[in-house]
């Protein structure tokens, strides 16, 4: 009876992640997720002390490290110079575009990519306006070169900090195997969006709010602080190419991020992303609860004497592109390490450059594509979902056939399921 519990709670609580928000409530992912653990407790078909066990702390604990981390260059005005400098740049509204791609690609490698955008959106809104460009192609460019970006590196997104603490990734092979595609893409996603907005780059009448808001103010830039955030990240990626304990060293990079003169602690915590690390905790228990059962196994068991496991390019990549854009990417990349127990390092490495790259093909596909809409929308800028499909399947497919291609050629994964003659 208490399996029977689970799998019904485990299947309205990620249904209700893939129709992205309850029907007539305001109810999004994270709310679902928890709900959905409530409901376990509740039935008793998981108690507090079983929640505890299947929560990953030293990934939770090392994404946390990373929220700080990017909380100091956000407290510093870091973020507000970088696009106080796109919006006055000199030249045409192609560079502009370039080099807002190139900024929010190379920052979301590197920080937490849901904590940028909440900083930086309604800044470049602002910023694009002022030159009298339409600030929707330019939040697209964001959106694609965030997820995009975010592949490049072992800390650039949550899946693969959730990847690559799980697998015991090493950085130099991911930067190798996820970082040369991730950099490919960003030229596709500048030009896909140049090309299907060539010409219509001016600020249009349609889509905007009637009456104009009045500008943000810009932090002002404390080059000190940006170079403590500077430091913090190289003794992070330093801590990868070492076999320390990457979750404690982390948060004592961090801890001495809070020891700051200029910014209060107090601050510095307000700004993490506590919805994401909510939702990492309630998914934790909800796929661990359905971990317990038989029916993973059996599940992986079937998969497996079909030759149907995604430890193949031709498996990994459509279910990666599917998953990531009905539950989202994170929601995915959760659910397959908690069910699939021992997958091979180069499904890792796959899945965390594909589930990243798969976040582009609609607005639904990753959380921060859904921040960025939100706060565009603040500023009086709606992005509706036929616009940014027409730019996000193209980058998607386009970037996901570069990186498959890349895995493959390089000998990451295979394209087709290696079959074991022995064992037939």
């Amino acid at each position: 009876m208490t399996a029977v519990k689970i799998y019904v709670i485990f299947l309205l609580t990620y249904g209700g992640m893939a129709a992205g928000r309850l029907p007539w409530l305001r109810v999004d992912r994270t709310g679902i997720a928890l709900l959905g653990l409530i409901a376990l407790l509740g039935t008793e078909a998981l108690n507090l002390d079983e929640v505890g066990a299947r929560i990953d702390m030293p990934t939770l604990v090392l994404l946390f490290a990373i929220m700080i981390i990017s909380a100091q260059f956000i407290a510093s005005g870091f973020c507000d110079s970088v696009i106080r400098r796109i919006g006055q740049a000199p030249g045409s509204p192609l560079r502009i575009l370039g080099l807002t791609v190139a900024a929010c690609g190379g920052l979301s490698a590197f920080l937490a990519n849901d904590m940028l955008v909440y900083c930086m959106t309604p800044l470049l809104v602002d910023a694009v306006r002022a030159r009298g460009l339409d600030p929707r192609p330019y939040l697209i460019a964001m959106i694609a070169a965030d997820n995009a970006g975010s592949a490049a590196t072992i800390i650039g997104a949550p899946q693969t900090i959730l990847v690559g603490q799980l697998g015991n990734l090493h950085l130099p092979t991911y930067l190798w195997a996820c970082g040369v595609p991730a950099i490919v893409s960003l030229g596709i996603v500048f030009a896909v969006v140049a090309f299907l907005w060539r010409g219509k780059l001016e600020l249009a009448t349609d889509g905007f709010a009637e009456e104009a808001l009045p500008p943000l103010a810009f932090r002002p830039h404390d080059r000190t602080q940006t170079n403590k955030g500077i430091a913090a990240v190289v003794c992070l990626l330093a801590l990868f190419l070492t076999d320390l304990p990457r979750d404690v060293f982390a948060l004592s990079i961090a801890a001495l991020l809070l020891l700051n003169r200029k910014f209060t602690s107090a601050a510095m915590i307000a700004a993490i992303d506590w919805p994401l690390l909510l939702l990492f905790a309630c998914l934790f228990g909800v796929t661990g609860a359905l971990g317990n059962t038989a029916l993973p196994g059996m599940l992986i068991d079937g998969l497996q004497s079909i030759h149907l496991l995604p430890d193949s390019l031709i498996v990994l990549a459509p279910l990666t592109l599917f998953l990531s854009n009905t539950i989202g990417n994170v929601p995915s990349a959760v659910l397959l390490l908690q069910v699939w127990l021992d997958p091979p390092p180069g499904a890792l490495y796959g899945l965390a450059l594909l589930s990243s790259l798969a976040g582009n093909f609609l607005l639904i596909g990753s959380l921060s594509n859904l921040i960025i809409v939100e706060r565009a929308l603040e500023r009086g800028v709606k992005l509706r979902a036929n616009e940014f499909a027409r730019a996000g399947i193209p980058i998607t497919l386009a970037s996901m056939a570069v990186g498959v291609f890349w895995l493959y050629l390089t000998g990451i994964m295979p394209w087709l399921p290696v079959v074991d003659a022995a064992a037939n």
